[in-house]
């Protein structure tokens, strides 16, 4: 796990990995106690169910297991970023302006 860009992957920029990442720890607590986002109307009530899934040594698995799941990069072999992507200062997408050679064809 130390060759991922763990930098550009918690950059404000990258909503889509924050996004999945909440995600990915929510919904293991949603579905084991049965919830849907509608029940949580109160903050005493996101207390409650936060404590009740710390201390739940099944649910704990279940969210670390789905975080892990979201961290391989899909395009690389192996557990890695790529050498391409761990040289990234930001998110690279289709707005980026610094973009490498690779990607400018040359």
């Amino acid at each position: 796990m130390s060759k991922i860009n763990w930098k550009v992957r918690f950059n404000a920029k990258n909503k889509a990995f924050i996004a999945r990442v909440f995600v990915a720890v929510l919904v293991p607590i949603f579905v084991y106690y049965g919830l849907e986002v509608k029940d949580l109307t109160s903050w005493d009530a996101v207390f409650n169910l936060v404590v009740k899934a710390i201390s739940n040594p099944f649910v704990i698995g279940t969210a670390v297991v789905n975080f892990i799941n979201i961290l391989p990069d899909p395009t690389t072999a192996g557990f890695s970023d790529s050498d391409r992507a761990l040289g990234y200062e930001e998110p690279h997408g289709e707005n980026t302006e610094k973009q490498t050679e690779t990607d400018k064809g040359e």
